[in-house]
């Protein structure tokens, strides 16, 4: 079985490695020693969300204070190509339930969309709480699958705004699929950004610079007309996942994976 990860803040870990003592603390430190009842000698993973893996066993517990000894340090890189999923913001958490699985199945980034026929709509503070809401999600799904790298939960965008994301993604080298049951084109058919063969050694981990391919979906009611004319005029590519018409919570999971597959991430 793969040891649980927990998290610290992004360059906590710099200067690690094996031999060091790291000590986890505050809601992280309580969750290990108090709600999970971590105990000495068992092995534990902590991640800074940004690639850096430290494992470890756990040479004292005292309440929510737990002594790590660093067994090893792992660099992971970035990946050659970010899966980044444009969520359409939509009702009974069904928007949230997405994010989630995305999380698990390796997205690197995620972007709220309030598009023209979405229920719920993030405004002033609604939105820093619901964007809150999602990173809890992210972070806990992050550490849930065992992720070294927490995904990006970005400012939410309106359909003018992720038109404008759409075209600088593809000036970049990267590609936008919109999920659409109308659509002709399989989503197997699209041209991915090609991903580049690994470092010798291994580069630190950065991903500015790597194209990216953006899932866009829909809420509840589909994506309107306008926006479908707006996206494509920026480059997009409208899609079909297959036979059947999904909820917006397992479209999103459902094509991440698919491109995870054809991107090599699953090899």
């Amino acid at each position: 079985m793969s040891a649980p990860v927990f998290l610290a803040g992004p360059g906590l870990l710099e200067g690690l490695g094996p031999g060091a003592t790291y000590v986890l603390d505050g809601p992280e430190g309580r969750h290990a020693g108090v709600v999970q009842r971590r105990r000495a000698g068992e092995r534990v993973d902590v991640a800074d969300g940004t690639g850096v893996r430290l494992r470890c066993r756990i040479a004292q517990v005292d309440g929510g204070r737990v002594v790590l000894d660093v067994l090893e340090r792992v660099d992971e890189p970035a990946p050659g190509v970010r899966l980044v999923l444009v969520q359409a913001l939509a009702k009974g958490d069904r928007d949230e339930l997405a994010v989630e699985a995305a999380t698990e199945l390796g997205v690197d980034e995620v972007v709220p969309w309030q598009a023209r026929r979405s229920v719920v709509v993030w405004r002033g503070e609604r939105a820093a709480k619901s964007r809150a809401k999602w990173a809890a999600a992210v972070r806990e799904a992050a550490k849930q699958s065992r992720r070294a790298r927490v995904p990006d939960v970005a400012a939410p965008v309106d359909t003018r705004a992720l038109a404008a994301l759409a075209a600088r993604v593809r000036a970049a080298g990267g590609t936008t699929v919109v999920l659409h049951e109308s659509a002709t084109t399989p989503l197997a058919a699209v041209p991915l950004p090609a991903v580049p063969p690994p470092a010798v050694p291994p580069s630190a981990p950065n991903d500015d610079d790597a194209p990216a391919v953006l899932v866009v979906v829909g809420p509840e009611g589909g994506i309107a007309e306008e926006e479908l004319d707006a996206l494509e005029s920026a480059g997009a590519v409208v899609v079909r996942l297959g036979p059947h018409v999904l909820r917006t919570s397992t479209a999103g999971p459902v094509a991440l994976a698919l491109l995870a597959q054809r991107l090599g991430r699953w090899g």
